[in-house]
């Protein structure tokens, strides 16, 4: 039973970690990535549509994004869902291909940026704590039903603090990783 619990545990931190990941990657750099385009949301023929799924993104170089809409009639809408995002950056489009110059971060931005993952990896980090919260009680219902001993509850909390300790050390790893890139200039 208690395997059962720190497996469910550990698939929903490594979730978590995962999570952390494309949150992070998300956040913009000095350097052009395509995955600064993924929580863009284009209105396409009266739906939102993620524009990863209407054109091919690319980045030829390193502070240039390229756009090549499948649809041509959907550069406008694809233009006008950029300048609407937060991203702060300016479509240069030719007709049939929307170029992203990626300007170089100011200090103060880069300081902004480093707060803004700084707080998603304290979320992050909550969440992990509520998963060892949750398998926590579910040891102790166990223990009540008498499926499990108090040693082995004892025991299997253990082992989820250290899968707690485990996962929150590799949140902070994948923390500091973004800082340095984000300060890097």
């Amino acid at each position: 039973m208690t395997k059962e619990v720190l497996k469910d545990c550990e698939r929903k931190m490594q979730g978590v970690i995962e999570a952390t990941k494309e949150d992070f990657s998300t956040v913009r750099t000095g350097r052009a990535n395509p995955a600064l385009l993924d929580r863009i949301q284009v209105e396409y023929y009266g739906t939102l549509t993620p524009l990863n799924q209407l054109s091919t993104i690319s980045a030829p170089e390193a502070r240039l994004l390229l756009i090549q809409p499948w649809d041509k009639n959907a550069s406008k809408d694809i233009e006008r869902a950029i300048l609407k995002s937060d991203l702060g950056l300016t479509p240069n489009s030719d007709g049939s291909v929307i170029r992203l110059s990626i300007p170089p971060l100011t200090e103060e931005r880069r300081k902004d940026l480093v707060r803004l993952v700084r707080k998603e990896a304290e979320d992050k980090r909550i969440g992990i704590r509520n998963i060892r919260r949750e398998a926590n009680e579910t040891l102790r219902e166990l223990e009540k039903d008498g499926s499990v001993s108090e040693d082995q509850r004892h025991r299997s909390e253990a082992e989820v603090q250290e899968l707690t300790d485990k996962y929150i050390e590799k949140i902070n790893q994948l923390l500091e990783a973004k800082e340095s890139e984000i300060m890097e200039v």
